[in-house]
């Protein structure tokens, strides 16, 4: 099953209130997804030259600031970690991808849950409900986000294992579907460098997307793509430093609506996670077209 939302701001109004409004999409899609569920939300831009990481510990008793100051040594300046529940986010002067490979190395306890500019991503077992108070989403905000619930039918329930799945800069996919070719793709992109942390579906079209972007594709081009070369049946929302977009498979059995109004697009599974949002009764709403790929961006100054 696992239910998909999606929220872009196009008003500051949804900007400072983004959170709020996420939180409640994602609880209308608990009872299709009751196993996990995770946010990625983009926000807060690092200054010139740094970058932003998110990390996650099993260790409840995990000593951030110890963390924030071995990235310190390394990198220079004094990164303080902001945490949320049993994660935490951290601004580093350095390179996203450069930072992300010291801690891999330095601290193996610990998942890098994304990296790059802007996004940070939370993701547990358990309920949505209790994800959302977990992790306060209400306090958050920000310029667009993606949501996933998840009811694992191929893979253990683990933290790893939920959405979204990040495997490049600002880059996120959450997936309702299931892949039939994921292993053969999988060992293909190997072999293109690109590496994988789960047995998850998921992070294989994840990772698929962010070797096209490496390798000059636009993200069209890179969605289109997976038309070709993934097999099996799929909605996808993808997150980018500067929006979202949305892909269903030709065949298109897995739900999926988009609605706009002057103030926000959103995304989802179902109707009803939309129509939390203000203004919803007047939003114009359509299914999306399977083979279509569908985008917002936010303009660039």
């Amino acid at each position: 099953m696992c239910g998909i939302v999606g929220l872009f701001a196009k008003s500051p109004e949804i900007e400072d209130t983004l959170g709020e409004h996420v939180a409640a999409m994602l609880t209308q899609m608990s009872d299709r997804g009751p196993d996990s569920a995770g946010v990625a939300v983009y926000r807060d831009p690092a200054p010139p030259g740094s970058s932003k990481l998110t990390f996650q510990s099993a260790d409840p008793l995990q000593d951030w600031d110890a963390v924030g100051a071995d990235l310190g040594n390394v990198f220079g300046g004094t990164p303080e970690a902001s945490v949320r529940s049993n994660h935490a986010v951290v601004v580093v002067e350095a390179e996203a991808s450069e930072a992300e490979a010291w801690v891999r190395q330095a601290h193996p306890e610990l998942r890098v849950m994304s990296a790059g500019q802007t996004i940070e991503i939370y993701k547990e077992t358990g309920r949505p409900e209790e994800f959302v108070r977990q992790f306060a989403l209400n306090d958050l905000h920000g310029t667009h986000a993606l949501g996933h619930t998840r009811m694992a039918t191929e893979s253990r329930v683990t933290t790893e294992g939920s959405h979204p799945f990040s495997t490049g800069l600002d880059l996120c996919l959450v997936h309702n579907g299931s892949l039939s070719n994921h292993n053969r793709v999988r060992e293909r992109l190997r072999r293109e460098g690109v590496s994988f942390d789960t047995e998850n579906d998921t992070e294989v079209a994840a990772g698929y997307l962010a070797w096209r972007l490496r390798e000059g594709a636009t993200l069209e081009q890179a969605l289109e793509g997976c038309l070709e070369d993934l097999d099996g049946f799929y909605t996808f929302l993808v997150g980018t430093v500067d929006g979202f977009a949305v892909l269903r498979d030709p065949i298109a059995c897995k739900p999926a609506v988009i609605a706009e109004t002057d103030d926000w697009v959103a995304m989802a599974s179902e109707w009803r996670a939309i129509s939390v949002l203000p203004s919803a009764a007047e939003a114009r709403e359509w299914e999306p077209v399977p083979g279509v790929v569908y985008a917002w961006e936010r303009e660039k100054v």
